[in-house]
């Protein structure tokens, strides 16, 4: 079994992608929560893989922390690439470059970023090695987590953040075996 969570709440005021913005006191507090839900709910995992972004590292050590495991951090697990807009301000990104907020086409690809469908391929490609992470807490992104619903359902691809219901510090088990997903927590 694998678990991944989504990262706590980070100051949504900027573009996210590969950014440097760190949790906020509600993310930190969303952090404990989840740790604290996966002790007392016996969620038995031997390790945690991490994103390299701030943002889940800084709520891979707080959970790491709560159930004594180690923390392993891979760019594997990384957001959307949103190039040039990464951890810019949302208000100066969108009169920087209006063409690139709200995006709804899949083949956009953000100025020196990635497309969606670029991170469907990415992910796609994480998916077929993921056995490598059984018995796994994987911190990361709701991209991330999103296109392995995507993928794991034969979903058609689309711009929709909010289908899976993957929030902040949300916790989601992934069945190897049955190569399926649900959210738990």
């Amino acid at each position: 079994m694998i678990y991944l969570v989504r990262h706590g709440l980070d100051d949504e005021s900027y573009i996210g992608g590969h950014s440097n913005i760190n949790l906020t006191n509600v993310g930190i507090n969303q952090a404990k929560e989840t740790g604290i839900w996966l002790k007392e709910n016996n969620i038995e995992v031997s390790r945690i893989y991490t994103s390299d972004i701030k943002r889940a590292i800084s709520t891979s050590n707080i959970i790491g922390e709560i159930l004594n495991l180690e923390v392993i951090k891979t760019n594997k697990l990384r957001e959307l690439d949103k190039g040039l807009l990464t951890g810019l301000k949302k208000e100066i990104a969108k009169n920087k470059f209006p063409d690139y907020i709200n995006v709804d086409k899949i083949d956009i690809r953000y100025p020196n970023g990635e497309s969606m469908l670029d991170l469907y391929r990415r992910i796609k490609k994480l998916l077929e090695n993921i056995d490598e992470y059984d018995n796994s807490l994987i911190i990361t992104h709701r991209g991330v987590i999103n296109m392995i619903y995507v993928l794991l359902n034969n979903d058609k691809l689309t711009m929709d953040k909010e289908k899976y219901g993957v929030e902040h510090a949300s916790v989601h088990e992934l069945d190897l075996e049955k190569r399926k997903i649900r959210r738990i927590k």
